[in-house]
């Protein structure tokens, strides 16, 4: 998208630019943040933004606040919540059903495991989300504010219902009246007007434009492979053992992918792009590893943080020159924790009991069926101890601290950008351009003797072909307010079912953090359907 906008600030053949967010169901902060810079900059070349939806959500009107003009259906609204919500805890349930969790954990704010342990968010890690939410919302405003300042919002975030009592209900004309939107019209209103601005499609269909897709214009715009390649390689979304595709970072897949690079590419710098809130510790580590070789070939090594960098995010960027984030990432979180259930009260409600015959105290553990051993609870919460203070040795020696200075500002807890620069935990502001530029000093390259070149998995013809006959998901989610609420349900359901997930499938210790999914892109909605029942989720249905 990024790279799109700066494409239609510079070809000819972009007249304006249409932001649809119809059904855009957020992002994280600072990617918000760095697309709206690149909307400034297209309306700074002359060209008109504008903006639609029925309903915008607080991170659909971030961009559009950054449009030249904003249309809203009349049957809309624009109603900004905040970050902020309730957290799902299973202590209730798990104890009804007499399933228990041994949780092993290091930190005070390491509050991944707190739903299966407690009914409520513990004093720490609500003081901890609080710090995070402040700094957040308060971008946000900031914003809104400086890209939009005829926007009346203080009435709307003080008094909503009073608000929209005195609208009479009218959620749109609320929103044209306090300046939040310049329209109001359908979208094939919007349509048309913005043909009597740019021209007609070619087929003149009512409510449709002249238009390139961003897919077309990248494609039509190669970039440039003069000069020496820098790497480029990605660590998006939880971090997993094993192998797989886009949407996670496997540690096997990840890894490879860099010693590949390596032996195959004459590169002279890597950059690694990280957006992931952490995960297994082995497969971190995995890819840590692979970093470290990178520097035993003496290249330099910078990490672009994004929207989140924490735990397993934080100690695969410990290799780093330098470490870049913006303002608003969502880092730290170092701290590790793992979970092991037992079902020995549930399976004896149903005539299910266990016995058999120890030569050792750890024969036959961690025993699901009989119940986890004092013996195993104490060697795993040991090996996990010995996990967290690895975890402070690599960032001390990374960040030149020592172990007690990490620890104090360790456990587990999360920093936004600003903080976690003040504690030195990353060095300078900035984005992946900035980063790349960094990684090109460092390799002592100028300007125009390098390129980025982006290391991923290649594709086959059979993987392409498999993506163009297998059928896609239905876009048929209501795009209003109410529609809105209703996929954020699902996705409150989704989370549940990964929650619980989590719980019977995590394998070994985790460095995940658990507060930083509320800063990122929400999961899609058939995302929990699209896994394999396990015996808890068959147990829940027959109870």
């Amino acid at each position: 998208i990024v790279r799109a906008l700066d494409l239609a600030v510079s070809d000819h053949r972009i007249k304006a630019v249409v932001l649809d967010l119809d059904r855009f169901m957020g992002g994280g902060q600072a990617s918000l943040t760095e697309i709206g810079d690149r909307i400034d900059a297209v309306r700074r070349s002359g060209k008109h933004v504008y903006a639609f939806a029925t309903a915008y959500s607080d991170d659909g009107y971030q961009l559009a606040a950054h449009a030249s003009e904003i249309w809203l259906d009349p049957m809309g609204g624009v109603l900004p919540m905040g970050p902020g919500g309730s957290r799902t805890y299973y202590k209730g349930l798990l104890e009804q059903l007499g399933i228990e969790a041994h949780i092993y954990r290091v930190g005070t704010y390491k509050s991944a495991v707190e739903p299966y342990m407690r009914a409520d968010q513990s004093p720490d890690a609500k003081a901890a989300a609080q710090a995070l939410y402040d700094v957040i919302w308060s971008e946000w405003r900031e914003d809104v504010a400086k890209a939009r300042p005829k926007a009346q919002l203080d009435k709307m975030l003080t008094d909503p219902a009073g608000q929209v009592e005195a609208a009479k209900g009218n959620l749109a004309q609320l929103a044209l009246s306090n300046g939040l939107v310049d329209k109001l019209g359908d979208k094939v209103a919007f349509g048309k007007y913005v043909a009597t601005k740019i021209g007609p499609n070619r087929e003149e269909r009512t409510g449709h434009f002249a238009s390139t897709r961003p897919e077309a214009l990248l494609a039509a715009h190669i970039p440039s492979t003069r000069g020496d390649p820098i790497g480029v390689v990605t660590v998006a979304g939880e971090i997993i053992d094993g192998k797989a595709g886009p949407g996670t970072a496997a540690g096997d897949s990840v890894s490879a992918l860099i010693y590949k690079a390596l032996e195959q590419d004459e590169l002279k710098a890597l950059v690694l792009r990280v957006d992931s809130p952490g995960g297994s510790v082995m497969a971190s580590e995995k890819i840590r590893l692979a970093l470290l070789e990178a520097k035993k070939r003496k290249l330099p090594v910078v990490v672009s943080m994004a929207n989140l960098a924490a735990s397993g995010g934080y100690w695969v960027s410990t290799p780093a020159n330098t470490i870049f984030a913006e303002s608003s990432t969502i880092t730290g979180s170092i701290g590790i924790f793992a979970v092991l259930p037992s079902a020995r009260q549930a399976l004896a409600k149903w005539g299910i009991t266990s016995d058999g015959i120890r030569t050792t105290p750890l024969s036959g553990e961690p025993d699901i069926l009989g119940g986890v051993s004092p013996d195993f609870d104490r060697m795993a919460q040991a090996a996990i101890e010995n996990g967290y203070r690895d975890f402070l040795t690599r960032v001390a020696a990374s960040r030149g601290k020592t172990v007690e200075q990490v620890d104090a500002i360790g456990q587990g807890r999360v920093w936004a950008g600003g903080t976690a620069r003040q504690l030195g935990l990353v060095d300078r502001f900035g984005g992946l351009d900035e980063a790349l530029a960094e990684a090109a000093r460092l390799a002592k390259l100028d300007k125009d003797e390098w390129h980025p070149r982006y290391i991923e998995p290649q594709s086959n013809f059979a993987s392409g072909l498999l993506g163009m006959l297998l059928p896609q998901p239905a876009d048929n989610a209501a795009t209003d307010l109410f529609g809105h609420a209703a996929l954020r349900q699902q996705m409150t359901l989704d989370r549940i079912i990964g929650d619980m997930q989590m719980l019977m499938t995590a394998t070994g210790a985790q460095a995940r953090c658990l507060e930083c999914g509320a800063f990122a892109a929400s999961p899609s909605p058939a995302a929990a359907s699209a896994k394999q029942p396990n015996w808890l989720g068959l147990l829940l249905n027959r109870s």
